[in-house]
C-alpha cells in the first residue's frame, strides 16, 4: 500500500508517499481501503516531534480521521461486511491506503456524502460535539463561544451549537473567517487583534452582562487572561488546543468569582472505550442532521495524496477555513 510517510522531524520537506506492507485485520478489526483523509493540527505536531501518537501506533504515518471503504473484516466482525461505506477516528496511520480500525470506531458514511467529505467530519464532528454537550453540558438557548472559527473544529461547533439552538459567538483574527462562518450559523463574530486579543468586553455585551456558560478554546495562553472575563457564573473553559501557547498568567480570583471550571480535553489518547462511546454519541445527536444537510462538512481543499507536502505548507501558514483533506 502507499502511505504518507515522516523521514524524521521538521517542516514539510521530510514528507514523502512510501509502498509499505499490506495489514491484515485481527480478531475485531476491520481493514479499510481508504479513499480520503484530512489533514489535522495533531499531523503537523507530529511532523516537527511535538506531540507522538499513543503505544502501539506508527510515529512516521499520520493521519487521525479517514472514510472509505470496508475491504475485510477480522475473526468475529458482523456488523460489517466488504464493501461497506464507512468513516471513523483513528490513533493514527490513517493517511494510508489501508488502515486497521476496530469494529465499533467505523460509523456508516450518509448517502449523498462523498468520500472527501466523510473524511472531513469524524475529528471535527467528535471532537466538537464531546466538548459542547459531554464536557461543557450546552443547554438549547445558551450562548457558547467559539475560537478560531475558521479552524475545523470550529467549523463543525459553530453548526452543531447553532442546531442545538444555542446562540453562537465566534472569534478570529480574520475578518474574512468570521464573515464565512456566518453562513454556518454564527450570530455574532469578533475580530481579535494578533498582539493583544480583546473579546471578553464585547462577549459581555453580547450577553446582557452575563457572559458565557461554555467556551471552546483552541488558543490556549494568549486567550487565557480574556476567557476568565468572558465566562458566565458556573461556566466552563473547555481547552482543547494552545497554538497561542500553553502556559498562561491568569488571574485566578476571577475563577474563584465566576465559580467556574476550565477543562482539558483531548481525543487521541483516550482509552479505547471512551472513544467508542464519543464516537458513537456523535453518530446517534449528528450524523442524522448530517444526512438532513442541517450540519455540513466544511472543506478548505482537497489534495492528491502525492500533493501531501503541499497540504502541509497551507496548513502551516494557517490560511484554510474549514479541513484540508488528502485523497488517496
Amino acid at each position: 500500500m502507499k502511505a504518507v510517510l515522516f523521514g524524521g522531524k521538521g517542516g514539510p520537506e521530510i514528507i514523502a508517499l512510501r509502498e509499505l506492507p499490506d495489514p491484515a485485520p485481527a480478531r475485531g478489526e476491520v481493514l479499510v481501503r481508504v479513499r480520503a483523509a484530512a489533514l489535522n493540527r495533531a499531523d503537523v505536531l507530529q511532523r516537527r516531534g511535538l506531540y507522538p501518537p499513543p503505544p502501539g501506533t506508527r510515529e512516521d504515518v499520520p493521519g487521525l480521521e479517514l472514510a472509505g471503504e470496508v475491504q475485510a473484516v477480522g475473526e468475529g466482525v458482523t456488523a460489517w461486511k466488504p464493501g461497506d461505506r464507512v468513516m471513523c477516528i483513528t490513533a493514527g496511520e490513517a493517511q494510508a491506503e489501508l488502515c486497521l480500525v476496530h469494529e465499533r470506531m467505523l460509523l456508516r458514511i450518509p448517502d449523498g456524502l462523498s468520500f472527501e467529505e466523510a473524511a472531513a467530519l469524524p475529528e471535527a464532528g467528535v471532537t466538537s460535539h464531546d466538548a459542547l454537550f459531554t464536557i461543557g453540558g450546552l443547554r438549547p438557548g445558551w450562548p457558547v463561544l467559539v475560537h478560531a472559527v475558521g479552524s475545523g473544529v470550529s467549523t463543525m461547533a459553530v453548526q452543531i451549537a447553532k442546531a442545538a439552538g444555542a446562540t453562537v459567538i465566534g472569534t478570529s483574527r480574520t475578518a474574512e473567517k468570521l464573515e464565512r462562518a456566518k453562513a454556518l450559523g454564527l450570530d455574532h463574530g469578533i475580530l481579535v487583534g494578533r498582539e493583544e486579543p480583546r473579546f471578553a468586553d464585547e462577549v459581555k455585551k453580547l450577553t446582557g452582562r452575563r457572559g458565557c456558560p461554555v467556551i471552546l478554546d483552541f488558543v490556549g495562553g494568549a486567550y487565557a487572561a480574556e476567557n476568565l472575563a468572558a465566562l458566565a457564573t458556573g461556566g466552563r473553559i473547555v481547552v482543547i488546543g494552545t497554538m497561542g501557547g500553553a502556559k498562561p498568567t491568569v488571574d485566578l480570583s476571577l475563577l474563584m468569582r465566576a465559580r467556574g471550571s476550565i477543562v482539558g480535553t483531548v481525543l487521541r489518547p483516550r482509552p479505547l472505550e471512551e472513544k467508542i462511546a464519543a464516537t458513537q454519541a456523535f453518530g446517534r445527536e449528528v450524523l442524522p442532521l448530517v444526512a438532513r444537510g442541517v450540519v455540513k462538512p466544511v472543506i478548505d481543499a482537497v489534495f492528491p495524496a502525492e500533493q501531501v507536502r503541499e497540504a502541509h505548507v497551507r496548513m502551516d501558514r494557517n490560511e484554510s477555513f474549514g479541513k484540508l483533506v488528502l485523497r488517496f
